[in-house]
This record gives C-alpha cells, sequence and structure tokens, in this order.
C-alpha cells in the first residue's frame, strides 16, 4: 500500500475553516486511492480538530527544529509528503528531502499568502491594488518553496495564470491548478432545500482568527447594515464565525438585527435556512469557502469583487458582485425581496458549482498528473533545475539554522 505523510501548519479543522474543508478534501482523494495516510503537525489538537481516528487515519505531533522528525520520517519512508502551506516547508522540506529522497514533494499552497498580505496593506493604507508591491520577502519565501517543492496546488485559476505563469514565469509543469472539488447537489438534495418563502434574515460566515473575515464584518456592520435595515427595518443579519474576538462579540445589537452567534457546528444547516449571504470582502486571496457553501446550500450572495475571484469565470455569479457600497446595499436588497432575482442567483449558483468545480473531473486531473510525475521523478526534477539550485541553498541555510536552534534549546 502507498504511504502519504500529510505535515499540516494546523490539525484541520473543517467546521471553522474553508482550510481545514480543503485539507479534508484531499485526503479524501488520497483515502479513494488507497493511500496509507499519516497526519502531522507541530499544532496542537484542539476539540474542533476532525477525529482522525474514525477515519482510521494515523497521526502524531511534530517538534520544530529537532531531529527526532528525521527519524521518524526515514523509517516511515512515504511514497508522498503533502506540505500543508508554504510555512511548513520552510521547516520540514529539506528534512523530508535528505532522509526521504524518493519521496515526492507537493506544497499545498491553500492561497497564495503574499498576495493576501500586500492585498491587506494596500487595504489599510487605502490604496490601490492596480499597484500592488508583490516583490517582498514573503513573496520570495514562498515562490522558493514553490520551485522547491515537485508539484504545488494552486486553489485560484487567477493565481495560477495571472500570477504565477504570467507574472514570476513559473512553469505549468510545477503547478497544478486544484481548486475546492465540489459535489453538486443531487435532485433529491434539491426539493429538500427550502424554497424563497421559507427562508429568512441575511447571514455572514467566517473565521475570525483569518484578518479578511474579522475586516469584512466591521465594515458590515459600520457601513452596509444601516443602509439595509434603511430598506429593510424588519431585517436581521446573523453572524457566524469561530474564534470571535471582543471587539466582534460587542456588535451584537438585537435591536438593529445585527446578531453575533458565533460558532455552527454544522454551517450548512444554518445556510439552508438564510435567504441571503453577505461576503464584503476588502482584501484576501484564493478561493472563499463561505461563497461555496452559499451556492451548495442554494443561498445566492454578494460579495465583492475580491470575494468572487477565481469563482464564475464567464458565468453570471451566483448573486452579485459589487464593490461600490451602495451598489452592494442595493443588490442585498434585491436578493433579499425579488423572487425571480433570488431564483435565478441560485440556479447561477448551481451551475457553476457543476461546470467549473466537478469533483470527478478534478480528482481524475490530479490522478493523472500524479502518474505522470512518478513515472520519472528525476526527469520532472531536472526539468525544474531552478528548484534544485534552491534546494541545494536551502539545504544548507534552513538546515543549519534548525540545527543551531535545536543545540540551543537542548
Amino acid at each position: 500500500m502507498k504511504k502519504l505523510l500529510i505535515i499540516g501548519y494546523t490539525f484541520p479543522e473543517p467546521s471553522t475553516t474553508a482550510a481545514g474543508k480543503r485539507m479534508m478534501q484531499l485526503i479524501d482523494f488520497f483515502l479513494s486511492e488507497n493511500y496509507d495516510i499519516t497526519f502531522t503537525s507541530s499544532a496542537a489538537i484542539s476539540d474542533k480538530s476532525v477525529d482522525f481516528i474514525s477515519l482510521k487515519i494515523s497521526t502524531k505531533e511534530i517538534k520544530l527544529n529537532d531531529s527526532s522528525f528525521d527519524v521518524f520520517v526515514k523509517e516511515l519512508n512515504p511514497d508522498i509528503v503533502l506540505f500543508d502551506r508554504f510555512l511548513t516547508e520552510e521547516k520540514f522540506g529539506w528534512r523530508v528531502a535528505e532522509n526521504c529522497p524518493k519521496s515526492l514533494r507537493i506544497l499545498d499552497t491553500e492561497d497564495l499568502h503574499f498576495l493576501r498580505k500586500a492585498r491587506e496593506k494596500a487595504y489599510k493604507a487605502d490604496a490601490s491594488f492596480e499597484n500592488l508591491n508583490l516583490y517582498t520577502d514573503i513573496a520570495k519565501r514562498e515562490l522558493a518553496s514553490i520551485f522547491r517543492s515537485d508539484l504545488s496546488l494552486i486553489i485560484s485559476e487567477y493565481e495560477m495564470e495571472e500570477l504565477l505563469e504570467k507574472t514570476f514565469k513559473i512553469s505549468g509543469d510545477i503547478l497544478h491548478y486544484l481548486p475546492f472539488m465540489v459535489d453538486k447537489p443531487d435532485e433529491k438534495e434539491l426539493k429538500a432545500l427550502p424554497p424563497f418563502e421559507e427562508r429568512n434574515h441575511f447571514i455572514t460566515v467566517g473565521n475570525f482568527q483569518h484578518a479578511p473575515n474579522l475586516e469584512a464584518v466591521i465594515y458590515l456592520k459600520k457601513k452596509i447594515w444601516p443602509l439595509i435595515r434603511k430598506k429593510l427595518p424588519e431585517a436581521q443579519i446573523h453572524v457566524y464565525g469561530a474564534y470571535a474576538p471582543t471587539e466582534i462579540n460587542v456588535m451584537n445589537d438585537e435591536a438593529e438585527g445585527f446578531l453575533i452567534k458565533g460558532w455552527a457546528e454544522n454551517i450548512t444547516e444554518v445556510l439552508k435556512k438564510a435567504k441571503v449571504c453577505l461576503a464584503p470582502l476588502q482584501f484576501g486571496a484564493g478561493l472563499k469557502g463561505k461563497l461555496f457553501d452559499a451556492m451548495t446550500t442554494g443561498t445566492p450572495a454578494v460579495t465583492t469583487t475580491i470575494g468572487a475571484e477565481g469563482i464564475c469565470g464567464d458565468l453570471p455569479f451566483g448573486g452579485f458582485v459589487a464593490d461600490e457600497m451602495e451598489k452592494f446595499v442595493d443588490a442585498s436588497v434585491l436578493l433579499y425581496t425579488n423572487k425571480n432575482e433570488w431564483q435565478t442567483a441560485q440556479q447561477n449558483g448551481f451551475d457553476i458549482l457543476d461546470k467549473r468545480f466537478n469533483k470527478v473531473e478534478f480528482e481524475s486531473k490530479f490522478r493523472k498528473k500524479l502518474d505522470k510525475i512518478a513515472d520519472d521523478i528525476n526527469l520532472h526534477r531536472n526539468n525544474n533545475f531552478i528548484g534544485q539550485i534552491l534546494q541545494h541553498q536551502s539545504l544548507n541555510a534552513t538546515k543549519y539554522l534548525s540545527k543551531w536552534i535545536e543545540e540551543k534549546n537542548n
């Protein structure tokens, strides 16, 4: 049986983060391919972490800057090592390359961190996104991690084509577009979804440890919601998300219909009952899990260009995309009050899932890519000679820094 080692940035929390759901989609794929999976992380397991025991997946907590990992990975000798975000590849990639040189090293980027950070910096400086400073130290680190890996999984079409291939000239041979892989609701599930008349309230969703979600709710509370309430005095918005800080919890205001609901164990059931999802994201990167959850549950959404990035391609969005505050408000009210517009938006969402994020199609392409690389991994690596150079240089710098830290800790 083939073996997969996953080195997680955290133990996945699919009920709280899109990153957690993404990781579980990858795990489901490898389980279907009959891999023996071991999940490791230097982070602690939380009460919201997925139950790996029920999935018959081995787990192990690993230490940073500790040669005990070398012994562990050499003994395991996995066929594939999957790094969850570039930060884990930086810490453990050289150890894997040194102890298991034949293992296929895959980086799951989740989103491009340097893009998200650049947009956040521009937003806080009230600067245009058109001239982002992408040539930062974090970009150098993340791109170096991509080059060092045998294959990097890119979740966003925009990030794959416009940034990595066109801007930074990275070969598509070491990149693989793998977005959220979704099953469109079948006829039985569609019939079970509550119709327009049975749905109530606006909803917004997001883990509050993620800066774009935090800023979006603040913007919603201060700017957008007062204008919506003027037009819909009886409307409510229900705010769901784990790890809400005090500045979010104090926003709860029943008189204004702005209700902080906290973490929902099953957000799918909550979304099914909502009428419209609002996601006024001001910065961010990757694909937005909340909008996929909304489309899956037949809940139309209003979001920004940042929120919709990489989702609909040439298809109409499952709701409205509006960056100007007044247009965002008008679109929200229209969806909430107009059944025909609501039903059209709902169907658009289903079409996007079916035509752009079909699980079977993307799993097939991923399987073929893995097989192609495995056929001659040495040739694949030779074609990415820059990666070999970076691996050689970083192997020295990162390796001896880590060993120095380990010795110091002793």
